[in-house]
């Protein structure tokens, strides 16, 4: 027997002398006396799947990242938010317009259709009339708007007394005027080319 192993198994026999009743084997002798030891069993697997989770969840923050990235002014959730408010506006087409309607059961007016989506949609309250919340938010540039964004006109002989939800390649859907409904117009038709005031940006 070589030297080496000699001393291991004397250290090993002598360490179970010590410990009477408990049967060690010979890595764990060495872990006894400070020498080091091998990974427990099964250890390797745990550590290359702790790998494979940790490269898995670094890879999908870097899809978040990039995301984001892409649309530095969106955040992820709250695209979704718009995107669901969008979509919600979108079935709310034919409803009645009625001056101070708030909700789809009484009929719209134009700003109580603004409102309505987005407080139980996106959870801002926005003033009563289109001129009150055309106080708020951000101006944005025509050339700069982005679905969800508040579109304003002057349809009444005054500014801003006219709101609307921009949905993106120059539409935007309201609730229109009495007699009329929830329906898309073409921002380029010339009633609405002629009497455009400007857009607000509500939402970050």
């Amino acid at each position: 027997m070589k030297p080496l192993r000699r001393r291991l198994l004397a250290e090993a026999i002598c360490l179970t002398v010590i410990f009477p009743g408990t049967a060690l084997a010979p890595w764990a002798a060495l872990a006894q006396t400070g020498r080091p030891q091998p990974p427990a069993a099964g250890a390797d697997a745990e550590a290359k799947n702790q790998t494979a989770t940790q490269t898995a969840a670094n890879a999908a923050t870097g899809n978040a990242t990039q995301a984001v990235t892409e649309a530095p002014e969106l955040n992820l959730g709250v695209a979704r938010a718009l995107d669901a408010m969008l979509e919600r506006a979108r079935s709310l087409i034919g409803t009645r317009y009625r001056t101070g309607g708030n909700s789809p059961e009484t009929g719209f007016d134009c700003s109580g259709f603004a409102g309505y989506l987005y407080r139980d949609i996106l959870g801002f309250h926005l003033p009563r009339s289109a001129h009150e919340i055309w106080k708020f938010g951000k101006s944005v540039e025509r050339n700069e708007l982005r679905p969800g964004d508040l579109v304003f006109y002057n349809t009444l002989k005054r500014p801003y007394s006219h709101v609307g939800i921009y949905l993106g390649d120059n539409r935007f859907i309201h609730s229109p005027t009495t007699g009329g409904r929830v329906n898309i117009v073409e921002m380029e038709q010339r009633y609405w080319a002629t009497r455009w005031n400007g857009a607000k940006r509500v939402v970050p």
